[in-house]
Parts: structure tokens; C-alpha cells; sequence
């Protein structure tokens, strides 16, 4: 637990010692406490709910929660140590708990072992911090008192007190012990502290990891300096705080103002809580409701009337009237002068009469109307009322829209739509007589439909406007071109490079200017002219010495080989040894492959042995190689049948970026008995051209 005590500590040193929250100054100790207390409820540390919103405040508030909850746990492993002696159970977990408490538990086992063997308890093992800790307080522990102790009690460690017994010491001037000292130099301690290893310092002893400390069952124990402290585990619960006597005392919130009750409340204080009692106290004839207003109570609204039979109660504010029954005469009637009988009345008198403009029937105790085209009578209340007509026809007054009005209706067409002569039908509109489009307009049936001539494409914010197709930013664009895509107004044309192409009569692809053909090449006449993709070369093929050229090749194509066949001068016996029998060229122009997936077969050397048998021990065999030029290994040879007679593949099995010339050197080996007979050698040119086409 010391290395987080150190860390809280220095933190102090840097801080102003307040955090500010909501406009409330709250203190870093405020903040440890709090840590402290949910450290104590085994709450989890890396969760807690922020009392304020500084930073600062949270690093002290998981610090303090960490300490705690450390420190519970060391001393569970110390415990374990003394009880069973063994640490086994811890063995299994591979939480950071588990890894703490075994620590302490090893390390406690080990102090005790120290005890029972006579070693010194401050060993000089390279322990680490908490762990010597631990280590030299179960070795102290465990053996007898050889340090005279202050016997003073606890509540008396005060620094006044030391300061006194430290005054009248007789060492103290020579100023060699840290606390007391007996004579003859040697140092002691106050109760609550043991002696460092140098017989001059004192240090807190935790009575907590060592369990000397007397706290009950429900409590937990919190170590200080020089003394030790017992606190309930389990809290005091809401409306509670807990004393310094370690009990639970009711918080008065209305002395504190912690409770929330209304200005025209009174709080009344309870165990555990409190109430919000009205300040107004309402008379006779009200009841008073949750927010603490007065309410009339309608007196003639309950069971049993506060009237005499024969009477009408009247309810007033805060009271009631009981007023005696008269002579009531029902609808249609009324008290003659007199008021001693009902007669009819006419309500068809005055100028408009009970029936708003409308024919009025007087009846005996009631009265009928003659309601006008598009009314109806209502018997109930006795009105003209308009009748829907768009409600009761649906469909059948109007082509579209029918809109009700009073006494009778009215047509409307939906866009796109006006009403015809008649006020019922709806004739389609020609829109596009007022040009709406930019370019072309299609009327349809209530509306219309502009589009745009090849190249162009509507707007999406108009719908009317035709914009431009930039045919070279399509998601295809860059395959509408072999080479170059220029956008132009409506449409798009295609350019090639500027030297060795041509552009193809479709107006998009790029066709290569075979120059040994149109003569544009400049070989000279001992040079043959070799068309490749986008270009020439003037080759000159000679013949190694000792070989002689077989046939003649004035220009070289594709599928063309110079051959040189051996010529051995009489008696050169060297020559004749050579295995080397011919040196082949040939040539091959190839594109900058854009989608280079798979192995490409570029060169086919056929023989003429046949491909039967030649898997048996002892037969003719032909063994293809690269000796040269193989550019990173984009090549390889492999041997393969075909119509029955034995080929090596050449196949480019890695994309080459051109423009690039290289040469390749093949051979093919005959091999007779396991011993080469003879070769023949085979160079291939070959020019990668710069472009995919």
C-alpha cells in the first residue's frame, strides 16, 4: 500500500489542495475521503461516480479507492499466512487480487520463517518495497519485545507529548534517536512504532496487517500514524452519517438545508429523513392539496346533501346555501307573468327566429326547421346543418379534388390538371408549351418530362437543367481511352502518345505505327528493323566464332529466329568437343501488362524427341535452363509434351514496368546417360513497351 501513499502524497505537494465543482470549492482530502469510503464498500475503483468535475479530484478519488482496497487485500494474504501457514489456495487465480494477496502471503511466510531460524528481521534481501514491508512485520511480529517500547497510551502519542518526553531525554542533545532514547546510546520507540534497522529511526507499525489490532466483527480496520482506527464495513445507509464513536447518528436535514422542500413548506425532521409540512393551515369548508393551496369542498357534491328536502343547495367558497325549489318548467316553456304555470314558446319570433335564416315551424313545447339546399335538419339540436356533399358522393361530383363548403361544394384539379367548363372535369395541361426544359420536354399525363440529348444528364437539383457527362470521370472513364481522355461539351475524343501510335478508326483505342512497314524506321542496310509496341529497333545479329548463320532474314518478325550452326575448322578438336551445337536469336515485343494475374507464356522452344519414356533410368533426356538475364526473377522454363514431342515453356511469372529491353539466355540440355551430348543455346530479346496497349 506504500508506493500508492507515496504517489497520493506528492500529488498533494503540486496541487493547490481544492477542486471546484459547480461554483463549490471541495477539498483533495474531501476527495480521498470519498475514495477512501467506496474503497471500503469494495466498490469498483475505475468506476466511480465524480463528486466534482476537476481532474485532480478523480486521480485522488481512484487513488485513495485503490489504497483501500490493496490494503484489504494484503491483509487478507497476511492473515492466511498466519492462520493456515500456506498460500496454496492463491495458486489457481491469475487476477491482480490474487497475485497481491499470495504476495503478501509469501512474503509474511517469509518473515516468519526469518522469526523461526534466528536471521535478523531486516535481511538484506532485494525485496521489493511492500514486500519488506510485509516480510519484517510477521518477523517482528512473532518475536519477543527486545526493544524497550514508550508505555504511554495511544490517545497520548500526540507531538506534544513526544516533544516533552523527548526534552527531558538525556541523549537527545547528542541528537542520535529519532524518538527516546534509555542511556548508554540506545534508542527507543513510542508505543505504535518499532525501530529501523540503523538503532536510531522509528516506523509506524501497522497493527492492521499484523492483526494486533482489537476491532469487532463489522468492522474494519484502518491504520494511522503511531495508532490504528476500527470503521463499520457496512454504511449507515441514506438520511444516516457515521460518528467518531463509529455509530450511527441521524443527519438533521433541515438544520443542515439538505432537504428540498417548498418555500410555502416547513420541514419537520424525522429518523432517517424528514417531511415538508404546509405553512398555510387552511379554514372550515376547504382541504388543503399537495402543494399546500386551500380548495373549496363542494359541499352539495356528497352522499348524504346538507339539505332539507324540498330545497336546492348552492355551493359558495368556503361554504354552501340551501335555497327552496321553485316551480321548473321543461324545454320549450316558460312561467307565464303570473308564475304559476308553464306556457309554450315560440321560437320562430324575432327577426332571424331559432333557425339562422333558415324556414322556422313553431310546435307546441318545441319548434321544426326548414333548412335551405344543402342543409339538413338535426333533430337533436335542433339546427340547420350543412351537409357534406364531398362525403356523402365520394368520387362521383368531382374528376379530383372536392372540396365542401357552406351549403354546397366546390371542384379542384391536382397539378398539373385545370378545370374544364363544366366545374367537375379536369383536362391535362401541356407544360411544355412554356419551355421548362433546357433541352428536350415530353408531356405525360398531368405532369412532364424533360431529358437531355446524348452527353448531357439532368440535375438532381432542378430535374429541368441538362449538365455535361464528363465521360473521362466515370467509374468506367479510364477504360473509354486506351491512352488519354479529354472531355469536351456533350461528348469526349481520345489522344494517343505523341510518337509510335496512332489512334484506331473506333476514335478510342491506340494502334501501334509499324514503321519497318511505312518505312519510317532509320536502320541501315546491315541492320534489320524489328517493329515493337510504340516503336523500332535496328537489330544486327553476328555469329559467334566457329559458328556459321544458317538462311538469311532481311527483317525480323515476331515468330523470325537467327540461327548460327557450328563450323569447326579441320583439326580444331576444341571446337569439335563444344557441346554447344547452335546459338539461336529471336525476338519478342511485349506491353506493360495493367492486370498482371497469372503466368504469361511468352516463348515455346519445341524439339524434336519425343516425350515417351524419358522418365526411364538411363534414357535420352532434355533439360531446359535461364543462364542469364532472368531481371528479378520474372521468368521460368518449364518442359511440358505436346503432340507428343518435348517443348520448354518460357512464361513471365512477375509484371515488368517498361519501357525495358533485356535478354534472356536459354538452353537446352540433351542428356544421354546422365551426360550432357550436346546443347543448343536460344537468346531471346525481349522489349517491354512502356504502355498496356
Amino acid at each position: 500500500m506504500a508506493p500508492c501513499v507515496v504517489l497520493l502524497f506528492s500529488l498533494f505537494g503540486v496541487i493547490s489542495g481544492q477542486a471546484v465543482t459547480g461554483g463549490e470549492q471541495i477539498s483533495i482530502e474531501d476527495c480521498c475521503k470519498d475514495g477512501r469510503n467506496r474503497g471500503i464498500d469494495n466498490e469498483d475503483c475505475t468506476a466511480l461516480p465524480l463528486i466534482s468535475e476537476s481532474t485532480t479530484c478523480r486521480i485522488v478519488q481512484e487513488q485513495c479507492c485503490a489504497a483501500v482496497l490493496e490494503d484489504t487485500i494484503c491483509t487478507n494474504g497476511i492473515n492466511m499466512a498466519k492462520d493456515q501457514g500456506a498460500c496454496e489456495t492463491l495458486y489457481s487465480g491469475s487476477t491482480c487480487e490474487t497475485k497481491t494477496a499470495k504476495m503478501c502471503c509469501d512474503c509474511c511466510l517469509l518473515g516468519r520463517a526469518a522469526q523461526e531460524q534466528g536471521l535478523p528481521c531486516d535481511h538484506s534481501l532485494s525485496l521489493g518495497y511492500q514486500c519488506g514491508l510485509v516480510s519484517r512485520a510477521c518477523c517482528t511480529d512473532g518475536a519477543p519485545d527486545t526493544k524497550p517500547t514508550h508505555a504511554s497510551d495511544k490517545d497520548n502519542e500526540t507531538s506534544t507529548n513526544g516533544d516533552e518526553t523527548l526534552l527531558n531525554d538525556q541523549c537527545k542533545e547528542s541528537g542520535r534517536c529519532n524518538q527516546q532514547c534509555v542511556g548508554n546510546g540506545i534508542c527507543t520507540c513510542f508505543k505504535g512504532y518499532k525501530l529501523k534497522p540503523d538503532e536510531k529511526t522509528c516506523e509506524d507499525i501497522n497493527e492492521c496487517l499484523l492483526g494486533s489490532h482489537n476491532c469487532r466483527g463489522g468492522e474494519r480496520c484502518i491504520n494511522t500514524e503511531g495508532t490504528f482506527r476500527c470503521q463499520r464495513e457496512v454504511s449507515c445507509g441514506t438520511g444516516y452519517e457515521l460518528t467518531d464513536n463509529n455509530s450511527c447518528k441521524d443527519i438533521d436535514e433541515c438544520e443542515t438545508g439538505t432537504h428540498n422542500c417548498a418555500p410555502q413548506f416547513e420541514c419537520q425532521n424525522t429518523q432517517g429523513s424528514f417531511r415538508c409540512k404546509p405553512r398555510l393551515q387552511c379554514g372550515l369548508g376547504y382541504i388543503q392539496d399537495a402543494l399546500g393551496s386551500c380548495i373549496d369542498i363542494n359541499e352539495c357534491l356528497s352522499q348524504t346533501g346538507p339539505c332539507l328536502s324540498g330545497q336546492t343547495c348552492i355551493n359558495t367558497v368556503g361554504s354552501y346555501t340551501c335555497q327552496r325549489n321553485s316551480v321548473n318548467c321543461g324545454r320549450g316553456y316558460h312561467l307565464n307573468e303570473e308564475g304559476n304555470r308553464c306556457v309554450d314558446i315560440d321560437e320562430c319570433q324575432g327577426p332571424d327566429g331559432a333557425c339562422s335564416g333558415h324556414g322556422c315551424i313553431n310546435l307546441v313545447g318545441s319548434f321544426r326547421c326548414e333548412c335551405k339546399a344543402g342543409y339538413i335538419f338535426n333533430s337533436i339540436s335542433r339546427v340547420c346543418e350543412d351537409i357534406n356533399e364531398c362525403r356523402h358522393y365520394p368520387g362521383r361530383l368531382c374528376a379530383h379534388k372536392c372540396e365542401n363548403v357552406l351549403g354546397s361544394y366546390k371542384c379542384s384539379c391536382t397539378t398539373g390538371f385545370k378545370l374544364t367548363s363544366d366545374g367537375r372535369n379536369c383536362d391535362d395541361v401541356n407544360e411544355c408549351e412554356s419551355n421548362p426544359c433546357s433541352q428536350e420536354c415530353a408531356n405525360v399525363y398531368g405532369t412532364y418530362q424533360c431529358y437531355c440529348r446524348r452527353g448531357y444528364q439532368l440535375s438532381d437539383t432542378d430535374g429541368v437543367t441538362c449538365e455535361d457527362i464528363d465521360e473521362c470521370a466515370l467509374p468506367t472513364g479510364g477504360h473509354i481511352c486506351s491512352y488519354r481522355c479529354h472531355n469536351t461539351a456533350g461528348s469526349f475524343h481520345c489522344t494517343c502518345p505523341a510518337a509510335g501510335y496512332t489512334l484506331a478508326p473506333n476514335g478510342r483505342n491506340c494502334q501501334d505505327v509499324d514503321e519497318c512497314v511505312t518505312g519510317t524506321h532509320t536502320c541501315s542496310e546491315t541492320e534489320s528493323c524489328f517493329n515493337v509496341q510504340g516503336g523500332f529497333r535496328c537489330l544486327a545479329f553476328e555469329c559467334p566464332p566457329k559458328y556459321r548463320r544458317s538462311g538469311e532474314t532481311a527483317r525480323v518478325e515476331r515468330s523470325d529466329t537467327v540461327r548460327c550452326v557450328k563450323s569447326c575448322p579441320a583439326n580444331d578438336i576444341s571446337c569439335v568437343l563444344d557441346p554447344v551445337q547452335s546459338v539461336s536469336h529471336t525476338v519478342i515485343s511485349m506491353p506493360t501488362f495493367r492486370e498482371f494475374t497469372k503466368p504469361e507464356e511468352i516463348v515455346f522452344l519445341r524439339t524434336m524427341s519425343p516425350a515417351h519414356g524419358s522418365s526411364q533410368l538411363g534414357s535420352n533426356d532434355i533439360v531446359f535452363d535461364i543462364l542469364e538475364g532472368n531481371v528479378q526473377n520474372s521468368f521460368d522454363i518449364l518442359k511440358r509434351s505436346e503432340h507428343g514431342m518435348i517443348v520448354g515453356v518460357v512464361r513471365q511469372v512477375k509484371p515488368l514496368i517498361g519501357p525495358m529491353d533485356l535478354a534472356l539466355k536459354l538452353t537446352m540440355n540433351y542428356v544421354n546417360a546422365g551426360v550432357v551430348s550436346h546443347r543448343n543455346m536460344v537468346i531471346v530479346h525481349i522489349f517491354v513497351s512502356e504502355f498496356w496497349f
